[in-house]
Parts: structure tokens; sequence; C-alpha cells
């Protein structure tokens, strides 16, 4: 019969033999860290470790795992630790094991709504989320400036979208602009101009986009096109995205009306956010 001290010291063992993954709590704050409570006994060498998916082994952040009560190892990850954009699986490293982490309690209530201070030079996003196939991951960004879509709105007749944000690192200039580039083609670029939001609030910004101007001269395929701000000086374009919330892919879960684009009944356009919650606009056949 086995021992109980003969198991693996991070986590339990299952039928014959096999480990069975820890779960995690996560507490994320708002200033972009994480603090990680996993269910596991204690090791000398354990870990968390972040590995980005696609990555390799030298890309791993790895957090020591600390005992804070009999089964529970904590790791923490300061916001200040950095953290490239992409997406990270969790897996627990100590006597011997590696093995992957199972999603417990995520609290996220400080994402909701963030608005950190618009004159930060970058904006860092880390939102812990659970996999299709149940593992424990963190979705990371970093964006520097950043352009925040907030408000999404649409004409009375559908004709138009209108979108309102906010700007971090960065202040829309009078000759600042939105760019609709067609995905695929880069020399096709639509221009509309950047003003204040309606709120006028401090590095606010709105533009409209024309849906008709995206269906021009379509042959009957899909066109997606990605939205940036660009600013006349020659500074980079900054791509429009919504990232500080507690939703770490809201291409699923925050959909907008499909209208139809003039009288014909051929075209339809919508937004979305893309796999990496960037802004994008569809104008297709329906």
């Amino acid at each position: 019969m086995t021992s109980s001290s003969s198991r693996p010291p991070t986590a339990p063992a299952g039928r014959a033999g096999t480990q069975v993954p820890p779960r995690a709590d996560c507490t994320a704050d708002s200033a972009g860290g994480i603090t990680f409570d996993v269910a596991a006994a204690a090791a000398p060498d354990a870990a968390l470790v972040l590995r980005r998916t696609g990555g390799t082994g030298g890309d791993d952040v790895r957090l020591p795992l600390t005992p804070v009560a009999h089964g529970r190892l904590r790791a923490v990850l300061p916001s200040t630790v950095d953290l490239p954009e992409g997406r990270w699986e969790t897996r627990v490293h100590g006597g011997g094991a590696d093995l992957t982490v199972r999603p417990g309690l995520r609290d996220l209530r400080a994402l909701v709504d963030r608005r950190p201070d618009p004159r930060t030079e970058a904006v860092a996003v880390r939102i812990p989320y659970a996999t299709p196939d149940g593992r424990l991951a963190v979705r990371s960004w970093r964006r520097s400036p950043h352009a925040e879509a907030g408000d999404i709105t649409f004409g009375q007749d559908g004709a138009t979208m209108t979108v309102e944000g906010r700007l971090y690192g960065i202040e829309a200039g009078r000759d600042t602009v939105v760019e609709a580039r067609l995905r695929g083609e880069r020399d096709r670029v639509h221009r509309e101009p950047v003003t204040a939001a309606a709120d006028g609030a401090e590095h606010s910004f709105a533009f409209t986009l024309p849906y008709a101007s995206l269906d021009e001269g379509r042959d009957g395929g899909a066109r997606v096109w990605d939205l940036w701000l660009s600013a006349a000086d020659g500074a980079p374009p900054i791509r429009v995205a919504r990232l500080l919330d507690d939703i770490a892919e809201k291409q699923p879960v925050l959909k907008y009306p499909v209208l139809p684009v003039g009288d014909s009944g051929k075209s339809v356009a919508f937004p979305y956010f893309t796999l990496d919650n960037d802004l994008a606009v569809q104008v297709s056949t329906p």
C-alpha cells in the first residue's frame, strides 16, 4: 500500500497513482496584478508557471508558491512584472510534478468599469479565464498608447455607427482620424474625422462611420474593416479595442445589431470584437 508521503508534494494522487490537477482561485486587482490561491501540498521548489501559448520555455514566468494554510499555496503576479500580450497557460511545478491547473473561483470585480489615469503611458490588462477544455489561463494585453472603445450606437436610419471612447497615453489632435482598413488589402483605407466624445471628458474621442462607404464596390464577398486611430503628426496608429473590463473574450458575449446597408437589401453591416478584443466592422451579403 502506497503511503501518502510517497505522493508528489504538489498535488493529491488520483486512481492508479495518477496526479489530480490542482485547482486555483484568482483575485485580480485594478492595477493589473493577480493573486492565485492553489489547492496543493507544499514543496520546497513549488511554483506557479505561466507559459505563453505558442511560446517556448524561455518565455515562462515563474511565480513562487508559498504556504498560506494547510493544503493552500499562494502565488502573486504583480502588476510590475512584464507579461507580454498573449494567452498564458498556468501550470504547477514542484516535487517533480508538472501539472495543469483547473479554474476555481475568479474574483474579477476590480476589473469592472476600470478607468486608469488617462495620462498613463501604457495600459496593462490581465484577465484570468477558463479555457474551453477546463484549464486556467490568463489573457494579457499591453498597449502603449491605447484607444479604449466604449459605447457603440447607431443612427436612426441604421446607416451609421458611432463609437465613443477614451485615449490613454495620448490625446486626440485636430487632425486625428479613424482609419477603417480593409483586411487583406493594405491599400484600401476609409477615413473619418475624430472628435471629442459627447460627454466632453478628458482624453475622450468619438467617430462616426457610414456603412455605405464600407460597402462601396463590394463584389459580393464579405469585407472586414479593422479600426485604427491615426494622427497626422507621424505618430504610429493605435488599434481601437475594448480591454478595460472583466471579459477575456468579448466576441461571444458582446453582440451588436446586423443592419441593412442601403435600400437594396443586398448588404448588411455590424461591428464586432476580434479574438484579441480589437474592434472591427463586417459588411457582407445576408
